[in-house]
């Protein structure tokens, strides 16, 4: 790092330990580093500059991505929190996006409903309540948007989840946040990455307008590729007045095409509405594929962040996951700006993302505005977003040089009534995480500074920036053995540790012994959004071999038991017709017809041994399924069902499940 003409003077970097991915990366990045200035580029910071408002930075907790995050310990929790959602800490996020969930599969598991029949209302089922509040707790400024993937079965119609009771279920969501919570939902979506239907969007106005509800319609959530092209509404509301009235933003997913370009139509642009990237990650439209390391995860949402508004003319992007809290065995792996998914460890990463992140969050603030004569690319590659303050004197550059392969030198001078005050400097790249570094006295209110290839910073009048300290501990392997009655589970809640695929699996008061039990409660297929199997609940290790996996199983109604073993996949998008993820499968049926399988994705199932045993439905039986090299052996209360050799599954997790109706579970065990 280069600076000129005497205007500023090197301040001490804070002793913050860096990540040690980021270290063990330093040396790649000094291989491809080239010591050259490129020519010079002179930007003039005007205030009077026309641009769009800045509507924030935030995440969305869906999926069940944020699942094990609330089973963490304290002080971990806390300290997790913090990283995403305390101002002047960490990633500092601005808007926070939930899931109103459907008891359905949502991308990494099934998140509860809060109003699964007409009648029923339960505002504590799931955690996104809980993120909710936390968020709040720490930025009372904080957003938050809703958006369903599903929906219990007793809203749909003809169209599916685009009924008047759908409508009812989201003001219901938001009147419950409001009023058992005390938060404000700002922003309500359709439905996720689904066709929309205008006359269900005016529907979901008139019923916000009817119970009194504040509340904005987002619009619609489509991904890449849609037929009628994600970003339609743009087209309908312009002979659509009601429409139109009834849409206040336009958020689209992943606003990329297959040539890496953003799909923002004239249409869109010409809307007069804020436009959100209201679902997106570092990736080239395919997918997320957001990385635990700078190289690869952070250095490409840098260049992100400041491309959806200098090319898509986006003011907002959410980014699809704020933490990777599921087990890596489910789909899309390693969303999350952190990552966190062994809360019996209290261990998690502050990945280079949350400094990413915070290289905009910390700096500016929602309702500033983007002074776009000010904001642009460089000569050789990078771009730069400048923003003012509401008082219009503030302002702060958010500058990337990812690609660059030189060192680029560029002067500034402030105009148009911003403030010449000092400017203070942050810088991440592989070698440095969120640092101060450096303090510039501009000089009539010009100066001048030199970028390294490769990075990311920030330039501000502004102060109160921070960077966390709090530092985890080492991660450990899930514990064995395992064992859980739950009856250490509050009633209608979901025990440690279990992440619930489809359904929903929460603790009841055991029938026929004392004590709790777990029991799957949905006994009517949802509104899906994607594939639906079987409901199951799983946990575990991947690396797991040789183990057995037991439980104690009561039939309440016509639908079998089943036990899982080596579940080496539980990514059921990979197959849309699976009723079950990919392993070992011991199923026991009330009347005592029972199957051994092997499941695997895109494949036919295999059935490796079935029988009857003569069974008391109405009683407590104990299923057991041990693994040990080949050796497969199912048992029922403790004699052998079938022992069998197969290798189509090597390792895997444990889980328990049904079909889709109630069935007991106690005494669940896992033992080496």
């Amino acid at each position: 790092m280069h600076m000129q003409n005497g205007e500023s003077e090197q301040t001490a970097r804070p002793h913050h330990a860096v990540g040690l991915a980021a270290v063990l990366l330093a040396a790649i990045f000094f291989l491809y580093v080239q010591p050259v200035i490129a020519q010079q580029t002179h930007v003039v910071l005007d205030g009077q500059s026309a641009g769009r408002t800045f509507d924030g930075l935030g995440a969305l907790s869906a999926g069940a991505s944020s699942r094990l995050l609330i089973d963490y310990p304290e002080p971990q929790r806390s300290q997790i929190l913090d990283y995403l959602f305390k101002p002047g800490y960490g990633a500092a996020l601005q808007h926070l996006k939930v899931e109103v969930g459907g008891d359905m599969n949502s991308t990494d598991g099934s998140e509860p409903s809060h109003m699964r029949t007409r009648e029923d209302r339960d505002y504590t089922r799931g955690y996104e309540w809980w993120l909710m509040v936390e968020a709040h707790k720490r930025n009372p400024n904080i957003i938050l948007d809703i958006l369903p993937w599903g929906a219990p079965n007793w809203v749909q119609g003809k169209n599916k989840l685009y009924t008047p009771d759908m409508a009812e279920y989201m003001a219901d969501f938001i009147a419950g946040a409001r009023d058992k919570y005390g938060l404000t939902i700002r922003y309500a979506g359709i439905w996720n990455e689904t066709v929309h239907d205008p006359d269900y969007v005016k529907e979901l106005h008139k019923a916000l307008e009817r119970h009194h509800l504040d509340v904005k319609i987002v619009c619609c959530d489509l991904y890449p590729g849609e037929a009628k092209g994600q970003w339609s509404i743009a087209d309908e509301i312009r002979t659509d007045p009601a429409l139109k009235a009834a849409v206040d933003a336009i958020g689209v997913h992943y606003p990329l095409d297959e040539h890496g370009k953003v799909t923002t139509t004239d249409a869109a642009r010409q809307s007069g509405k804020p436009l959100w990237a209201s679902e997106d990650q570092p990736n080239g439209g395919g997918g997320p594929i957001l990385s635990r390391t700078w190289l690869i995860g952070g250095r490409i949402l840098a260049h992100v962040y400041n491309r959806n508004y200098l090319d898509g003319a986006m003011t907002k992007t959410e980014i699809w996951s704020p933490i990777t809290s599921y087990y890596d065995n489910l789909a899309a792996p390693n969303s999350g700006l952190m990552y966190a998914n062994t809360p019996w460890s209290g261990s998690y990463d502050v990945q280079s993302t949350i400094w990413v992140t915070a290289h905009t969050t910390q700096f500016a603030q929602p309702g500033w505005q983007y002074l776009d004569s000010s904001s642009g690319n460089l000569p050789d590659k990078g771009t730069y977003v400048t923003l003012k303050s509401p008082n219009r004197k503030d302002w702060s550059i958010v500058l990337e040089t990812i690609g660059a392969r030189e060192s680029q030198q560029v002067s500034f001078s402030a105009a148009g009534g911003l403030t010449t005050g000092t400017v203070h400097v942050w810088e991440t790249n592989a070698n440095r995480i969120f640092e101060h570094v450096a303090e510039l006295h501009p000089q009539g209110g010009a100066f001048t500074y030199t970028f390294e290839p490769e990075s990311i910073y920030s330039l501000t009048t502004t102060t109160g920036q921070g960077k966390g300290t709090a530092q985890p501990p080492a991660p450990s392997p899930f514990p064995l053995p395992y064992t859980e009655n739950f009856d250490e589970t509050p009633l209608k809640h979901q025990p440690k540790y279990l992440a619930d695929q489809d359904g929903a699996f929460e603790a009841q008061p055991c029938t026929g012994r004392a004590g709790n039990c777990l029991e799957q409660v949905i006994s009517q297929k949802p509104v899906p959004w994607g594939p639906l199997p079987d409901p199951f609940t799983l946990a575990g290790d991947s690396g797991w071999t040789d183990y057995g996996v037991a439980a104690d199983v009561h039939f309440l109604t016509a639908s079998p038991a089943t036990v899982m073993g080596r579940i080496d996949s539980a990514d059921v998008f990979q197959d849309d017709q699976a009723r079950w993820p990919s392993g070992y499968i011991l199923r026991l049926h009330p009347d005592g017809a029972w199957e051994l399988l092997s499941t695997a994705f895109k494949k036919p199932v295999v059935t490796l041994a079935s029988g009857s045993a003569k069974i008391d439905k109405t009683q407590w039986h104990h299923l057991e399924l041990r693994f040990h090299g080949r050796q497969i052996q199912a048992s029922l209360d403790g004699a052998t069902l079938a022992a069998v050799e197969d290798s189509s599954h090597a390792h895997g997790m444990f889980a328990i499940g049904t079909e889709w109706d109630h069935i007991q579970f106690d005494n669940l065990q896992v033992t080496p």
